[in-house]
């Protein structure tokens, strides 16, 4: 039976792609997981275009296409609401000490609305009470 899907976080999605990303060995096994176990992906919008933006400016415009074409076909790709961003924010601004982008925000809202766990490797969205998914 397929487990329920996971809302990725820019960081595995960027790693996943550079080999010399230190988290890339990581990002390969744990895709092998979601494979293996049937777990599907979700990718909000706004963190397709951090990561895509990642992959463009370090590693190129033919990486950045192709990386863009293989999530559009592996990813299930949503759309955060005008108030998933108004909730992002008056989270942000709650968490004034830790350094969240808006994507971090509205990526915490989104797992939170959706009931997912989020595929990250960034500590600070345990502050913020997001489930974290983690491999095995």
């Amino acid at each position: 039976m397929p487990g329920r899907p996971v809302l990725a976080d820019a960081g595995p999605l960027y790693a996943a792609v550079d080999p010399d990303d230190q988290y890339h060995v990581r990002a390969r096994d744990e895709m092998e997981v979601l494979n293996r176990e049937r777990i599907g992906v979700a990718v909000a919008y706004s963190t397709f275009a951090e990561a895509y933006t990642l992959v463009l400016h370090r590693l190129g415009p033919r990486r950045a296409v192709r990386f863009s074409e293989e999530l559009v076909a592996g990813a299930a790709l949503l759309n955060p609401s005008p108030e998933d961003y108004g909730q992002a924010l008056t989270r942000l601004a709650k968490h004034r000490d830790l350094r969240l982008s808006l994507f971090d925000g509205v990526a915490a809202i989104l797992a939170e609305r959706l009931g997912l766990a989020l595929w990250t490797y960034d500590d600070h969205f345990h502050a913020l009470g997001t489930p974290v998914w983690r491999a095995g």
